[in-house]
């Protein structure tokens, strides 16, 4: 009896602990950073379309929508993403697309995992080494990650453009791990998040340079 007693106050805990959350793409509650959305009809399907602001002039930048009041530190982020190119997309565009998360108050800190579809299917094995990214805004962008440790925040999963690809990242402290398309494997594991393990904020959308990207299915489970 003692034992059945601790196993369902176990499972109490547990469930107090875990809030799952079916969110949809509503205008009221969304806030923009350096972006533009719009809210359009997909197979009977709300969903969200974001594109940068044009005069965003460097990488790795604050370009998502996100969700208004709203704070998330530890759990699981799954939404579906589908990105292609813009009419003006630079040659060096790569269907930038992915999820920003534990944004503070101004956009002036947060944590980022994003994908590269084009480099998904290509023959260039360097560029399928470049398909997922991770980076912490503002001091930790690709392009110093990659310089001082090549390999460690990037990796490949099989992907391609103009198709929904679904991401799940989980966040516990300073590790992240993105999950692509169900897999049951992680695609990425980054074990040291630059902002720490107790940061916070809210979650958001983000796209890059020469994408026009779709969010639809988004579902948050928040772990205390």
């Amino acid at each position: 009896m003692k034992r059945l007693l601790m196993c369902l106050a176990s499972c109490i805990f547990i469930a107090l602990s875990i809030s799952a959350q079916n969110i949809d793409f509503n205008k009221a509650k969304l806030e923009k950073g350096r972006a533009d959305m719009w809210l359009k009809k997909m197979d009977g399907k709300t969903v969200l379309k974001v594109i940068m602001d044009s005069t965003v002039t460097l990488f790795d930048e604050a370009t998502f929508i996100k969700l208004q009041d709203f704070t998330f530190t530890d759990g699981a982020i799954e939404v579906n993403v589908f990105s292609k190119f813009l009419p003006n997309a630079p040659e060096w565009a790569r269907g930038f697309i992915g999820v920003a998360f534990r944004i503070n108050h101004d956009n002036s800190k947060f944590e980022s995992i994003y994908i590269r579809p084009d480099n998904g299917r290509t023959n260039d094995q360097v560029r399928r080494n470049h398909t997922i990214q991770y980076f912490a805004y503002p001091d930790f962008k690709f392009d110093r990650l990659r310089k001082e440790e090549p390999g460690k925040y990037e990796s490949y999963a099989d992907m391609q453009m103009n198709r929904w690809i679904k991401m799940k990242i989980i966040v516990k402290g300073r590790e992240a791990k993105l999950y692509i398309d169900d897999n049951p494997q992680p695609s990425l594991i980054v074990n040291d998040m630059k902002h720490g393990a107790t940061s916070s904020g809210s979650v958001g959308f983000w796209v890059g340079e020469g994408t026009e990207g779709y969010f639809k299915d988004l579902k948050i489970t928040k772990t205390q």
